[in-house]
C-alpha cells in the first residue's frame, strides 16, 4: 500500500520503477518529479557508492568478528561455548544487526542532505517543465532538430525557480515576498504556484526579490473552472476569513458542480497555464444567487509554503496587445 519507486540495473538493463499506489496517488507533476529525483540518483552514482560502502562495511564488520569471535572471553560473553552451530547462529544474528545498522545510517545521511536533493530536484523539475513545454508545441518533424528558439515554435510559458522569504496570510489582503527578481528574469504579473496547487500572481519587482499577490487577497481573481466536465469558469475569489478556503464565482447555474470535484485554472488568462491545481469543491452555493458562490478547499497549505516555481507567459504582451486595440 505504500508509495514508492526505485532506480535499478547497470547499462543497457537500468530502469526506473514506479509501484501502482504511487501513480494512482500523485498527479502528474508529482510524479514527473519522482521520476527526477530517482534519475538523479543515477546521474550522482548513488547506486555504485551505496554498493561499494555496503560491502566494504559488511567485510569490516566480518573482519573484526572474525579477530574476536575466537576469543574466549569474547565468545563467553555472548553466550558462545564451542559449538560450530552457535556460531552459525551468532554470525547470522551479525549480518541481520550490520544490515538495519547500514539502514540506519543511510536514513541519517539522507535526512542531513534533504535540503541538498530538495533543491536539486526542483531544478531539475525546471528543466523537465521547459522541455516539456517546448516538445508539446512543436510539429512532429521538427523533433528530428535541436533548436530552442521560441519564435520557430509555438512555446507558450517558460519556468523558473523561487523561495517564499516572507508569507502573510491572516490579513485581508495577503502579499508573500520570494527570492528571485528583475536579474533573475522575474517581471510583474507572472504566476506563482508550487506542486500542490496555485500560490499567487506577482505584482511588483525589485532587481533581488518580488512581491507576489497571494492567492489570499481581496483583490485576487485568478480564472478557474471544473476540471471535468462541461468548460464552466470564474474568478478565484477570497472572503477573507479562512486561509485554507477560497471562492470560485460566476459559474452558470446550469454547471453540474458536486462536492468532491476537483477545481484548476482554466487558462483564460494571459498569466497561468491552463490545469494547475487549485482545491476541492466543500459546499455548493445557492444557484439562484447572482454570484452563485463555490467554496473551494484548497490543496495548498498557504501556512507552509517555500519552494515555489515561477512562470512567464511568452505570448502575454502579444495578446494584450491585441486586445487592447
Amino acid at each position: 500500500t505504500k508509495a514508492n519507486a526505485y532506480f535499478s540495473g547497470f547499462g543497457k538493463l537500468k530502469r526506473v520503477t514506479l509501484y501502482d499506489t504511487l501513480i494512482n496517488k500523485l498527479n502528474d507533476n508529482q510524479i514527473v518529479a519522482v521520476i527526477a529525483h530517482e534519475i538523479g540518483h543515477y546521474k550522482k552514482n548513488h547506486i555504485i557508492f551505496n554498493i561499494t560502502f555496503s560491502i566494504i562495511q559488511t567485510g569490516l564488520m566480518l573482519y573484526i568478528l572474525s579477530l574476536l569471535i575466537n576469543i574466549p572471553i569474547f565468545s563467553q560473553a555472548l553466550g558462545i561455548q564451542n559449538h560450530s552451530f552457535h556460531k552459525s547462529t551468532f554470525l547470522n544474528s551479525t549480518n541481520f544487526i550490520s544490515g538495519n545498522l547500514y539502514e540506519k545510517t543511510a536514513n541519517i545521511s539522507d535526512y542531513f542532505h534533504l535540503k541538498e536533493q530538495n533543491e536539486q530536484l526542483v531544478l531539475e523539475n525546471i528543466q523537465l517543465k521547459n522541455k516539456i513545454a517546448f516538445l508539446n508545441t512543436t510539429e512532429p518533424t521538427a523533433l528530428e532538430t535541436v533548436l530552442t528558439d521560441s519564435i520557430n515554435f509555438n512555446q507558450r510559458y517558460s519556468y523558473a525557480t523561487a523561495k517564499i522569504i516572507k508569507n502573510q496570510y491572516t490579513k485581508s489582503n495577503n502579499i508573500l515576498l520570494i527570492n528571485k527578481g528583475e536579474a533573475a528574469g522575474i517581471e510583474k504579473e507572472m504566476a506563482v504556484f508550487n506542486n500542490k496547487g496555485i500560490i499567487g500572481v506577482t505584482e511588483k519587482t525589485g532587481q533581488k526579490y518580488t512581491r507576489v499577490q497571494s492567492i489570499l487577497n481581496k483583490n485576487s481573481g485568478i480564472s478557474a473552472r471544473l476540471k471535468n466536465g462541461a468548460n464552466y469558469f470564474g474568478p478565484l475569489v477570497w472572503d477573507g476569513k479562512d486561509y485554507r478556503n477560497v471562492q470560485l464565482t460566476d459559474i452558470p447555474r446550469q454547471a453540474n458542480v458536486k462536492i468532491g470535484d476537483t477545481i484548476v485554472t482554466s487558462g483564460m488568462s494571459t498569466i497561468f497555464p491552463e490545469g494547475i491545481l487549485v482545491g476541492t469543491v466543500i459546499t455548493v452555493g445557492d444557484k439562484n444567487s447572482r454570484e452563485n458562490k463555490i467554496n473551494v478547499q484548497l490543496f495548498n497549505d498557504m501556512s507552509n509554503l517555500r519552494q515555489v516555481y515561477v512562470v512567464k507567459s511568452l505570448h502575454k504582451l502579444e495578446i494584450k496587445n491585441l486586445l487592447d486595440e
